[in-house]
């Protein structure tokens, strides 16, 4: 392909037009029902529920009041349902799935929202949705399963992000918030100590060192025991052992009353056991099954435990470094201005050794790194009914993947993938209050993206490394608007553009021909929702939406006698139409039920002709059309202090492990319940508690891969086994 730009295109008017109508209509329906509701509404709605306060658009402002499906989870909300990583929050949000086992690493998180996501990791490939660490983007899946040890609040922001986040959010952005040094001076510990020899503890504490200057430090660690063992070799890990240690230093210096600079370093180390796997015959007449004698009768016993006959595949390892520089200058009573500085460090290894037996067919050790600068400046503005933000962003990234020496039947030696990334980007977002209860909003951003990537196979007629260099650029943008029921409850809708930059494929084992790039993917999502406080009774926030996809880039696994080929199958077009539903219920000052319901229809639409594996009416990988969570919490009101009682259990549909909709890539429903008994004093110095995790131990599949050519399916299982324990935090 030539080096060009790609721009995006608008859809027909009469089809945008039709959308726009139900689009509209559908809004005006809810904002009616609701202002029904709300004439008989009493003023207790505004207090009987806690305020949340979400970041997602730049700017402070209530979830109710931003135009976009929100999931946010506070630092209590995190302990009380014991999330220790970012794979956890996916077990309670609508539509949303998270798959933490990328090349066998645990610290890897591919994370799909409403049908987009990416499962690899390798340097070429880019997430469909942004994660952000306080501001700065993470634009590796490598090491975003961060620990969630005192994080202020986690925001999940379903559909295109395209104006405010730029590229690769085009299913949505996660944004972690962490706690900034404070006046305050206080010191947190927690302890847990749970079956398994699960032992994890951290430490925070904040101090003001002079009138201007406080700082604030966490360190944590985290381990747990393996859930099976190494038969064949002497193995540094155990199946599914956890090792973590990890620390935050943040410093605030209020230079003035007007300026303020903040400075976040935080690292991160894990050593982890082999990931959980095993396989499946499903053609004993292939090659690797009928000629080479693989058979599931080489499998262990326990399907925990690992025949496999490679120590270096025991130990999978991460190392995260991280800093952020943030300055903010309040001009006037109307004008803040922010330049945000970030550097992200990722460097891993891994692998996996697909047959699972000593015959030693297929096996895949891995390392890499990526090492990435941003900066961000930005201009906040109030002014009586208008308020806006500006501003421009820069980023370089730069990486590689290695692997070897593979086993694909035979030794096929090493292969080096490496990319620099440069990436531009200038935005607007306005919202204006056309009437006291309408505000209207809208923005948009133009960005620019430009990769140099090479790769070496040793596989290939000539192992020279060759070259690739592409550009690509795009205009997003969003319209909304939000009208206000009453103070407790407003509707919107929105209509928004997204964009993800293209790349090149990751593995490219038949030759260098199949090194090219693949085109850029956008996203349009027409959405109306209601969020509110509905008879003093229920807080609900629901959301329906409908978004078409164009070149949305599909992985397609095509292993043959000269390795493990994986290219990119592009779906010309797909669409994905849902309704999220999140809501708490109070029943009485003592007992509330938390729930959240997310269906979605994701369904590819068109494909081009060169299309082998993707057809019409597929469903995009990791994307369960069903997804529920509920959560029954009790409180018991003693005279010496308050136990907080609550179970969680949440459930996946089935999903396919691929985007080839074959049954061997088939990934059956689960569910999980937990539970967390807490106890605090009156005084409220300290908690104790009780918990359980998976509680009727399931075992279950979290990645299926049907290897046609080997005549097997591998699969990954899941390494959150039954865990009970006991736990407690104090603070000083």
């Amino acid at each position: 392909m030539s080096n060009r730009a790609v721009h995006s295109k608008g859809t027909s008017g009469t089809k945008t037009g039709r959308k726009l109508k139900c689009l509209l209509t559908g809004g005006a329906a809810l904002a009616m029902a609701a202002s029904a509701q709300a004439q008989t509404a009493t003023n207790a709605d505004e207090t009987t529920f806690q305020e949340i306060v979400v970041t997602a658009r730049k700017r402070t402002e209530s979830l109710i009041e931003t135009p976009a499906a929100i999931s946010a989870f506070t630092a209590e909300d995190l302990q009380q349902r014991n999330m220790e990583n970012l794979a956890d929050v996916g077990k309670y949000v609508p539509n949303l799935e998270i798959n933490r086992f990328g090349v066998g690493n645990p610290a890897h998180a591919a994370i799909f929202i409403r049908g987009i996501g990416l499962q690899d990791h390798i340097i070429t490939t880019d997430p469909g949705v942004g994660v952000y660490v306080d501001g700065v983007y993470l634009g590796r899946q490598m090491g975003a399963n961060l620990t969630l040890a005192n994080i202020e609040r986690v925001e999940v922001l379903r559909g295109p992000q395209g104006t405010l986040y730029g590229k690769n959010t085009i299913g949505g952005a996660v944004n972690v918030i962490t706690a900034q040094p404070g006046d305050e001076q206080v010191t947190k510990a927690d302890l847990k100590v749970g079956s398994r020899a699960r032992v994890a503890a951290d430490v925070y504490t904040n101090t003001r060192i002079t009138d201007k200057l406080a700082v604030s430090f966490t360190a944590a660690v985290n381990r747990r025991d393996g859930i099976g063992r190494a038969l064949k070799v002497n193995a540094p890990e155990d199946v599914g052992e956890i090792n973590e240690v990890s620390g935050r230093a943040a410093a605030k210096l209020q230079a003035s009353e007007t300026f303020s600079l903040l400075l976040t370093l935080d690292a991160m180390n894990g050593i982890y056991g082999k990931t959980p796997t095993t396989m499946e015959v499903n053609n004993p007449n292939a090659f690797f099954t009928g000629t080479l004698g693989l058979s599931e009768r080489l499998l262990p016993a326990n399907p925990d435990d690992s025949n496999s006959n490679h120590p270096e595949l025991f130990k999978q390892t991460i190392r995260n470094r991280g800093a952020s520089l943030t300055a903010n200058w309040e001009l006037n009573d109307n004008l803040t201005a922010k330049v945000l500085g970030g550097f992200r460090y990722t460097h891993y290894t891994g692998g996996l050794d697909d047959d699972q037996t000593y015959l030693d067919l297929e096996s895949y050790p891995e390392r890499g790194f990526a090492r990435q600068y941003s900066v961000e400046p930005q201009l906040n503005g109030e002014y009586g009914k208008l308020d806006f933000v500006v501003g421009a962003y820069a980023s370089d990234e730069q990486g590689n993947t290695n692997s070897g020496p593979t086993v694909y039947i035979s030794p096929s030696g090493y292969f080096d993938i490496k990319q620099t990334t440069s990436s531009y980007a200038v935005y607007a977002h306005a919202g204006y209050m056309i009437l006291d209860d309408l505000k209207l909003s809208a923005g948009a951003r133009y960005s620019d993206d430009h990769k140099n990537a090479s790769a070496q196979f040793d596989s290939w007629t000539d192992p020279s490394r060759v070259y690739r260099s592409q550009s690509w650029s795009a205009t997003t943008w969003d319209v909304s608007a939000t009208y206000d029921i009453r103070k407790s409850l407003s509707a919107y809708a929105t209509i928004s553009r997204g964009y993800q930059s293209g790349g090149f494929p990751p593995r490219p084992f038949n030759g260098p021909s199949y090194f090219t790039a693949f085109n850029p993917t956008f996203a349009t999502n027409y959405e109306t929702g209601i969020k509110g406080v509905f008879f003093d009774l229920l807080q609900m926030n629901v959301s329906g939406f409908y978004t078409e996809y164009t070149d949305l880039p599909l992985e397609v696994s095509q292993p043959s006698a000269t390795g493990f080929n994986t290219r990119i199958e592009s779906a010309g077009q797909s669409e994905a139409k849902g309704v999220e539903v999140e809501g708490t219920l109070k029943l009485s000052k003592a007992f509330d039920i938390q729930t959240s319901v997310g269906f979605i229809d994701a369904r590819i639409t068109a494909v081009p002709g060169d299309a082998t594996a993707i057809k019409v009416g597929f469903t995009p990988a990791l994307t369960p059309q069903w997804t529920l969570s509920v959560a029954p919490q009790y409180h018991l009101f003693l005279d010496s202090g308050t136990i907080d009682a609550r179970i969680d259990y949440s459930y996946r549909g089935k999903e396919y492990g691929q985007a080839a909709n074959d049954a061997y890539n088939l990934i059956k429903s689960r569910s999980l319940v937990g539970f967390n008994i807490a106890y605090t004093p009156a005084q409220g110095s300290w908690t104790a508690a009780v918990y359980g995790e998976n509680i009727f131990n399931k075992r279950y599949d979290v990645g299926r891969l049907d290897d046609a050519f080997a005549g097997f399916t591998e699969i990954i299982r899941n390494n959150d086994r039954s865990e009970f324990g006991v736990k407690a935090s104090y603070t000083f």
